[in-house]
Order: structure tokens, then C-alpha cells, then sequence
């Protein structure tokens, strides 16, 4: 078995030369349109389909990528924010990525002496689900879910920000497959201004109570904590695991 790094602070993702702009707006989820420093006025693709609570701010700092790829509709990519004195992840297609790298570089001790990394395997119900990964080479296999978390209150992240049925379901599947299978949700922290994760009860009530009901029966949770910045993504540590949301000031 290959031994966990316990290292942080290793940059773990590097962005491409991001060019810098104000946002203007956001609009049909997958388009924002933003000004670059240069004077340009944009249209950006926006992948991320949520919400965006508290970290879609008119008028704020943001960073885009440029692809060289002359297919695109859209030449330019969100990825950064900057809300609350802090850079926020916004493209949801980079946690996996992220993840896969650390689970790689072995950073995360709580899993275990893994040696092989499998993603996208069908599971649940008839086969139907997806899992983003199942680590094999111990004992019983770990079903990995991941998920993309920048709502926060105070110094605490909450996920999710708006109510998701799928979410529920993920929680439901890793709920089936213990004990046979070691259950993990993990929580991409995608920003590096909090110590404590929690569900956002005050989003999705049945989203928290299937966490908590998880828990119990023995799903692991790893909150993970990134520093993000224009230059790339840092593993932070974890943060502290709350079972339930603070209360709102």
C-alpha cells in the first residue's frame, strides 16, 4: 500500500494565464457577461448551474480563462470571484479534477492505503447512479462522493445553497451500499476563508436530515479545505465538521 502524504499547502491545480475583469452580469445560469481590465465587454460561459448565494455579487473582481480551442461558442470561462475579501472557485468542473490529483498524491490520511483509483462507476439502484470514485486495494472498496461547497455564514461553509433532489439521492445511494462498501462524501471547500463545515438546513431541510442520518450509520465525511488564488488551488487542511447549521445572527 502506498503511504498517505499528510502534507498541505501543495498545489495541487494551476490555472491558465487568467485574464482580470469586473462582472457585469449573470444571466440563463450558463452566461455572465463581464468586462475584462482591458475594456472589452465579454460574454463568458458559467459553469456552475446554482445559485451562486453570496459569491454572484454585480460589479465584484473576476478572473477568466481563454481557450485556443475555435469551436467554442463561447472563447472565455469564469473561474474566479472575488467575495468577501476572498478568491472563490466558480467552474464546477474542476473539483473532480482537483480531487483526483490529491486522491493521486495520497493527501488525504482518513481513506486509507487505496492503490487504485477508479471514477464514474455505476452503482445504487439497478446501476442507475454514479459515484465520482471508488478507491480499491483494502478491504472493502470506498465509494467517494464529491461535492463543490462556497456558501458560507460567518466562518462556517454550508452545503448545498438551493434545494437539490439529486444531492438527497446521492446520500440515499451511499446509505445502500454500507457496510458492504466504506461510504465518504467529501466536501470541496472552495474558497480559504473558513474553519467549520455544516448542511445548509436553512437550503435543504431533507438534504440535512439524510447527512445526519448518514453519519450515523457510519458515512465519513471530509470537509476539505483549499486555498484559492489567480495563480491555482492549495490544499488547506480540514475543516471541523458541524452535524448541523449554525444559527443566523
Amino acid at each position: 500500500m502506498v503511504q498517505q502524504n499528510t502534507i498541505t499547502g501543495s498545489m495541487l491545480y494551476t490555472y491558465p494565464l487568467l485574464e482580470s475583469g469586473t462582472l457585469v452580469n449573470r444571466y440563463k445560469r450558463f452566461f455572465a457577461d463581464i468586462q475584462l481590465d482591458s475594456g472589452e465587454l465579454i460574454t463568458a460561459h458559467c459553469p456552475n448551474t446554482g445559485p451562486m448565494i453570496g459569491v454572484c455579487e454585480i460589479g465584484a473582481p473576476v478572473k477568466v480563462s481563454r481557450s485556443k480551442d475555435p469551436k467554442r461558442k463561447l472563447a472565455y470561462t469564469w473561474e474566479l470571484i472575488y467575495a468577501d475579501n476572498t478568491w472563490v472557485g466558480v467552474n464546477t468542473n474542476l473539483p473532480n479534477k482537483i480531487i483526483k490529483l490529491a486522491l493521486e498524491q495520497h493527501l488525504f490520511p482518513e481513506l486509507g492505503g487505496y492503490d487504485e483509483i477508479k471514477t464514474e462507476v455505476k452503482y445504487g439502484r439497478l446501476g442507475k447512479s454514479r459515484i465520482d470514485f471508488v478507491l480499491a486495494g483494502q478491504e472493502r472498496p470506498i465509494y467517494l462522493e464529491v461535492k463543490n461547497a462556497t456558501l458560507v455564514m460567518g466562518d462556517t461553509a454550508l452545503f448545498p445553497d438551493t434545494v437539490t433532489t439529486r444531492g438527497q439521492k446521492h446520500l440515499e445511494d451511499l446509505m445502500a451500499i454500507m457496510p458492504a462498501a466504506t461510504a465518504v462524501m467529501l466536501y470541496l471547500i472552495n474558497r480559504g476563508d473558513v474553519k467549520k463545515f455544516a448542511p445548509c438546513d436553512s437550503r435543504d431541510k431533507v438534504y440535512g436530515e439524510l447527512f445526519r442520518s448518514a453519519v450515523a450509520k457510519g458515512m465519513k465525511v471530509l470537509p476539505c479545505c483549499f486555498d484559492i488564488s489567480p495563480e491555482g488551488v492549495e490544499f488547506a487542511g480540514m475543516a471541523e465538521l458541524l452535524l448541523h447549521q449554525p444559527a443566523e445572527d
